[in-house]
């Protein structure tokens, strides 16, 4: 398989380009406080950074441990210490529903209105066993995380308290695809408890109008991220940068994104070839299904067919 099987545009981008660049102006988020669950490493950490450089107000890096949290704020505070931008870590398991209702909670209590909210934490393991040999209390632990922790995170996010009126609001969900390069043939509970709340945020943009919540879903790209580095070479495939899915988050967070509310998409494909691409634009008109989670080999399911008329 190519990565022009794989890409909905000519250019497959493996690192950041000016398009997507934090530093312009008409992706600024300059006055927006922006939480990101899974925040103290990897991809969470480096969207941190990438928001720092958009001019965001206040950063929360959220994650389990207090140590490396605080170990990642204090190079955010070093790094970026020429500008405005405050940096707070809190320690919080989005799998646990008492620590998710103590994160608000706490955000209230600090007149902390959070504007967007980045959803990358994830429980991704075991890898390589055989499903029907798995104990149900692993399985139920992807979906506790994936699917019921970010669940009741986008809940408390839409009812904050100090949500103004009206006020628009910007979810990002990071939704790794797993391509088997790595030495672990079975991710089920990675993989199924991650379609599943594809599906779910899909419903929600239904749901919901962009002008009330932008939802934008995207796979970030091969990353050789600490966790991946335990069980596969550096030289086994082309690793895309850490840039590249870390500047994309800004640019799903603007109202240049905005026309991909509810859809699935790759941070590789070009952003400006989409908008030009006459053939993707008219799927996205036609297709309700397009870049959503359903069946392969039906276009679209509608109650309506069933009806009679």
């Amino acid at each position: 398989m190519s990565l022009d099987s794989l890409s909905l545009t000519k250019t497959h981008h493996h690192d950041t380009y000016p398009a997507i660049s934090p530093t312009k102006p008409s992706l600024s988020q300059t006055g927006r406080a922006v939480l990101i669950t899974g925040g103290s490493g990897g991809i969470g950490f480096e969207i941190a950074r990438s928001f720092a450089k958009a001019g965001a107000s206040k950063i929360i890096i959220v994650g389990r441990r207090n140590a490396v949290l605080d170990a990642a704020a204090a190079t955010l505070r070093e790094e970026f210490r020429d500008s405005t931008t405050e940096f707070i870590a809190r320690q919080g398991d989005i799998g646990d529903d008492a620590s998710i209702s103590s994160l608000w909670d706490f955000l209230n209590s600090q007149n902390i209105f959070v504007r967007v909210l980045v959803l990358n934490a994830a429980h991704v393991s075991p890898w390589g066993l055989d499903t029907l040999k798995m104990d149900k209390r692993v399985i139920m632990e992807g979906f506790d995380v994936n699917i019921g922790g970010n669940f009741l995170m986008t809940v408390k996010f839409v009812n904050q308290l100090l949500r103004p009126s009206g006020q628009q609001l910007n979810l990002i969900n990071v939704s790794t695809l797993m391509i088997h390069v790595i030495p672990a043939p079975n991710q089920t509970p990675y993989s199924t408890t991650k379609s599943a709340s594809t599906a779910l945020f899909g419903r929600i943009a239904d749901e919901h109008p962009v002008e009330d919540i932008q939802i934008i879903i995207y796979h970030p790209g091969m990353l050789y991220s600490e966790g991946v580095a335990k069980v596969a070479d550096e030289d086994l495939v082309n690793w895309d940068k850490m840039a590249l899915p870390a500047d994309y988050a800004v640019w799903a967070a603007s109202p240049e994104a905005s026309w991909l509310h509810g859809r699935f998409v790759w941070a590789h494909w070009d952003v400006d070839e989409l908008k030009t691409n006459k053939e993707f634009l008219k799927r996205m008109e036609e297709e309700k299904g397009f870049l959503r989670v359903a069946v392969q080999g039906l276009k679209e399911i509608s109650v309506e067919a069933f009806l009679n008329k």
